[in-house]
């Protein structure tokens, strides 16, 4: 029987399942939980805006777009968005949907952190960051009907919620501090990284190996 969560069907589909068995066996309840909510918030959002998701892609792109935070997907040199979007690219591909597919499912994640581009971008991408904005940020909580809301978290809770992604997010980055340069973590790793030191653009310009 399909789920049904706020209005959205979530597609029962052995995409959608394997996702969620894959998202289930590596997080814990605190990233499941919030995948969960960025893909329905997403979902909610693209309602609003007029916009027409695949359901299946915009799914694992919620369910995956943190899975680079994790000791099992995660590396020790990327970005973790693009730890996450490489093993979504490679689920999509796997399960036999096209190349086309799986790069929007990568470019979602890839680029979740990065504000004032995704919304420009095909459904997919635009509501993959739309749903963490939501879920994460707030922003676009004011234009949800709060019984929506509140039926999204009565299904996938968010107990002490700001504290605890916080510190998901410092763990599954202190250890490759240079990956956040120019992006959000940085502020992260500002607050919560002891001896943390932001790269600086402007002095990498200037210390440059060009003479002017």
């Amino acid at each position: 029987m399909q789920e049904t969560i706020a209005g959205i069907a979530i597609p029962d589909t052995k995409l959608v399942t394997d996702a969620t068995e894959l998202v289930l066996q590596s997080t814990d309840e605190l990233l499941f939980n919030h995948s969960r909510r960025v893909f329905l918030f997403g979902a909610l959002q693209g309602k609003r805006k007029g916009l027409t998701p695949d359901l299946e892609l915009l799914y694992v792109g919620a369910l995956f777009h943190d899975l680079g935070l994790t000791k099992t997907y995660g590396s020790d040199d990327l970005r973790f968005e693009v730890d996450g979007a490489n093993t979504a690219r490679s689920f999509v591909l796997d399960h036999g949907f096209s190349e086309a597919d799986a790069t929007k499912v990568w470019t979602a994640i890839a680029l979740h952190t990065t504000p004032g581009v995704p919304e420009f971008m095909a459904p997919e991408i635009a509501l993959v960051t739309a749903g963490v904005e939501t879920d994460v940020l707030g922003i676009g909580y004011a234009d949800l009907d709060q019984s929506l809301i509140s039926e999204v978290t009565a299904a996938h809770p968010r107990p002490d919620f700001k504290r605890r992604i916080l510190k998901a997010f410092t763990d599954g980055n202190v250890h490759r501090p240079d990956t956040t340069f120019g992006n959000v973590n940085a502020d992260v790793l500002a607050h919560f990284s002891p001896g943390f030191e932001r790269t600086d653009f402007v002095e990498i310009i200037e210390n440059s190996a060009w003479a002017e």
